[in-house]
């Protein structure tokens, strides 16, 4: 018996070399020489919220530089990348992008377009998003969002303060320039300008409780599982 691949090439020069204009297939052959409809019909929609411009603010100015090229530390690879700028009443932020990222910057609207070269790829469609949720699973474990001006570092600064079964409260003072909420007594929303420390400061805060594997309590950050593990019988 032949390979399904040999037998459909070895059918389909056969049915080509027959000069008889009428030709029955059998049933069961049928499927194989038909097109293949693809799952899903629709047309691809690129996202609304992604070809959104950016405004400008009054006061702040953006600056792009040309592009240059870098040695990754870790991997020596040489990358093309660009360094933007931006520069406001409370100080100037720099960040390096990829090369792969198009900024249209149209100075006289105040408007900032981003897109990317090849949206297919998943190393491309992955950069978009800042944020971070902390889920606190476990009896009694609550967080809340206030100001402590004794421990404050810098004006305004407010303090995630956690309740996680200890004899005395936990309490994190924001890194400056990001924000936190609350908008469940159980969960905290993370957001800023720099994603590094956004997950850098979640990370910390999941080392009061690191979830553990018996009765699944602990901080868990975005989408976070475990396997839950059977308790010990003796």
């Amino acid at each position: 018996m032949l390979a399904p691949r040999t037998g459909r090439q070895a059918l389909r020069r056969a049915l080509a070399s027959n000069p008889s204009p009428t030709i029955t297939l059998p049933g069961f052959l049928v499927p194989a020489f038909q097109t293949r409809r693809t799952f899903s019909a629709t047309t691809h929609r690129p996202s609304k919220l992604g070809r959104t411009p950016l405004s400008v603010p009054p006061g702040v100015e953006l600056t792009i530089s040309d592009p240059f090229i870098k040695k990754d530390m870790t991997s020596y690879l040489k990358t093309h990348t660009r360094t933007i700028t931006v520069t406001g009443p409370l100080g100037n932020l720099e960040l390096e992008i990829p090369d792969y990222i198009n900024i249209n910057h149209d100075a006289a609207a105040r408007k900032v377009e981003l897109s990317v070269k090849d949206r297919d790829e998943t190393n491309q469609n992955r950069m978009w998003g800042h944020t971070a949720v902390l889920r606190l699973v476990g009896i009694g474990y609550r967080a809340t969002i206030e100001p402590r001006p004794a421990k404050a570092e810098y004006p305004d600064q407010q303090f995630v303060c956690l309740k996680l079964g200890f004899s005395h409260p936990v309490e994190m003072g924001l890194p400056k320039g990001m924000k936190a909420s609350a908008p469940q007594p159980t969960r905290v929303l993370l957001e800023g300008i720099d994603k590094e420390q956004i997950m850098q400061f979640a990370a910390d805060i999941r080392r009061w409780r690191v979830p553990e594997p018996y009765k699944g309590k602990g901080i868990f950050i975005n989408d976070e599982t475990i396997k839950l593990k059977q308790k010990k019988i003796k």
